[in-house]
């Protein structure tokens, strides 16, 4: 099967990446604030390291883009590109949370074609490669795909549901936060819950490797205006992320699309 090779490769990395991010819970780490104000830890950066030297050792012709590395955008030029999030859900890490993962998409010609999650803290590995369904620790994975009656549960960013931005699907719909967005994508394509929404900017390493495995399970995923997501673009940024399991009842479906209509300037 295609990428087999290189995703043969990301699962013993990402594996060996995951152990190294559980010592630092053991030992501890170093926190910074970066110039944006989000936190950056020491166990980030050491991910960051682990991932990039075998990567790039092993597939030396793709490009590179990370959350923890300086960009480069040669990128640009390349027809394949490794989009990585070294920790996602960096302030659950902190707080000694379990949702929080390494995420990392291969990219080719602006699709993801490889994709694998890993929450180290559950020991739970999802992995992707496209069109070839979806995997949980080698194991396929077929998530429901009707709707069985249950009240649907929607992961939304606290934030924006304390200043109210979601109260229109709050009476159809449970709300669990969002600590990990690449956690609860991996949950929205295993059917554990329906839907993934934010209208706040995510970065292309936030959503990469998600965005493969909610697609191959027969779910949807669009950014904050209802438009397909590409990636490896000059700006890795989008305005919100809308994403169904593919067991999302329609009626939640018809609520997210017209969400879309409330997503005014910035740049998709």
């Amino acid at each position: 099967m295609a990428w087999n090779h290189e995703l043969e490769i990301l699962i013993d990395v990402i594996r060996r990446a995951g152990r190294e991010a559980l010592r630092f819970v053991v030992d501890g780490f170093e926190t910074i604030q970066k110039p944006d104000q989000s936190p950056v830890t020491s166990a980030d950066l050491a991910v960051n390291r682990v991932l990039q030297s075998r990567l790039e050792s092993a597939f030396p012709q793709d490009g590179w883009l990370s959350e923890e590395s300086p960009d480069s955008l040669e990128r640009l030029q390349k027809r394949r590109v490794w989009i990585v999030d070294p920790i996602d859900g960096t302030k659950a890490f902190i707080n000694g949370e379990s949702e929080f993962c390494i995420s990392v998409a291969l990219i080719e010609q602006n699709h993801p074609v490889v994709a694998c999650i890993f929450n180290p803290s559950t020991d739970e590995l999802f992995t992707a490669t496209r069109g070839g369904g979806v995997r949980l620790n080698d194991k396929s994975v077929a998530p429901p795909t009707a709707w069985e009656g249950r009240h649907p549960v929607i992961a939304l960013n606290p934030w924006e549901r304390r200043i109210g931005r979601f109260t229109s699907l709050e009476p159809s719909a449970n709300s669990r936060p969002i600590r990990s967005i690449a956690w609860v994508l991996a949950l929205a394509a295993t059917g554990r819950i329906e839907a993934v929404v934010t209208l706040e900017p995510e970065n292309e390493w936030d959503v990469a490797a998600g965005t493969l495995l909610i697609t191959e399970a027969g779910g949807t995923i669009s950014d904050g205006h209802g438009h397909d997501l590409a990636f490896n673009r000059r700006e890795p940024r989008y305005r919100g992320i809308i994403a169904t399991s593919p067991s999302c009842p329609d009626a939640l479906t018809r609520q997210l699309k017209l969400l879309t209509r409330s997503v005014v300037g910035g740049k998709g």
